[in-house]
């Protein structure tokens, strides 16, 4: 029960931002807008306001923004206040926003994270020192990086645990970096849990607000290119093709309600990413599609039949439809495969 409620949360999210940014930026333009709904099929409940329905459905795996003027076989279009009568810079910004809600949205996930759990510290550097352990009576300070322990160098933080936990009760020599000049500093490690030793520092530092949506912005940008590099290095035949559907997401959300609540969201950021980026590639029935044939309207001075553009979009829905099918199959093969019962 918890994986479907988590489930519920990871979709809603991505797909309430998704929508909200096309909603949004409608409304800024002027497009009357008839329903905002989130899910598909049959409405559970919902509410009017200014001439918009806003709708919840049963199905919660998807949502849309419904445009007047997106229909071409709508009638009484309101002068001024269809898709259609704004510019093309316009419609372009409708479109894209949706995509970019799911960035940012990723953004501000990841800067949760950082606010209210930290993020590491490169390297050996130490972000924190808890009070009264030997870390500080040894006089080790938050900023610090950690050289050598027991004229040892170490290069990342698991040599450092590796070194410090194999050493309790014993006097143990570590140099320090700060401000640029060695200090050599001298720490017994206590006795922790199963016999460990242990000094009371921390890599993990919690940022401010600010400083948190600075590096959510960082890290969902670094995200982004990794994503894309990825799958160049798919279409030219140097990495595997490892699609994942509904099936692997809730599969991976399960790992995360287990895992933890901010593991959870680390993954709903990157869902995120993945979502928006997917929306953007230029397929049609995706936001992609939509803003290349706005495009093309830019560049011919006129807009593509708009009932061949639906066409077109259909068909590539269908598609799409066949490979989430084929994607699915391929994921619950997966899982019966790593799963030693046969049954994940």
């Amino acid at each position: 029960m918890a994986t479907f409620w988590a489930s519920v949360f990871v979709f809603g999210i991505l797909i309430f931002f998704h929508e909200l940014g096309h909603f949004a930026v409608a409304k800024a333009v002027g497009i009357k807008v008839h329903e905002f709904s989130l899910g598909f099929g049959p409405r559970l409940l919902g509410l009017n306001r200014q001439g918009t329905d806003y709708n919840l459905r049963l199905f919660p795996l998807g949502g849309f923004v419904r445009m007047a003027g997106m229909d071409p076989e709508e009638e009484d279009v309101e002068e001024g206040k269809g898709f259609g009568h704004k510019t093309i810079s316009q419609r372009m910004a409708v479109i894209t926003a949706g995509p970019l809600m799911n960035f940012l949205l990723a953004a501000v996930l990841l800067a949760v994270i950082f606010m209210l759990q930290g993020m590491p510290m490169p390297g050996t550097t130490i972000a924190g020192v808890l009070p009264g352990q030997p870390a500080q009576q040894a006089g080790i300070k938050p900023g610090d990086q950690i050289y050598s322990i027991a004229d040892k160098k170490v290069d990342n933080w698991e040599e450092i645990i590796s070194s410090i936990s194999s050493r309790p009760g014993q006097s143990t020599k570590l140099v320090v970096l700060r401000d640029n000049q060695k200090v050599e500093l001298s720490v017994t490690p206590t006795v922790g849990e199963e016999g460990r030793g242990m000094i009371g520092i921390s890599r993990v530092k919690k940022l401010n607000p600010l400083a948190a949506l600075a590096k959510g912005c960082e890290f969902t940008f670094q995200v982004t290119v990794l994503i894309l590099q990825f799958i160049g290095k798919m279409i030219i035949g140097q990495a595997p093709a490892d699609l994942g559907g509904p099936v692997r997401v809730i599969w991976e959300i399960d790992r995360a309600v287990q895992t933890g609540f901010f593991y959870l969201l680390q993954l709903a950021a990157l869902l995120s990413i993945n979502l928006g980026l997917f929306n953007l590639f230029p397929i049609p029935a995706l936001d992609g599609s939509r803003i290349m044939f706005l495009g093309l309207e830019g560049l011919r001075g006129r807009p593509v039949d708009p009932s061949k553009e639906n066409f077109i979009h259909m068909v590539g829905f269908g598609l799409l439809l066949l490979l989430i099918v084929f994607i699915t199959y391929n994921d619950i093969l997966q899982l019966f495969i790593q799963s030693p019962q046969g049954a994940p």
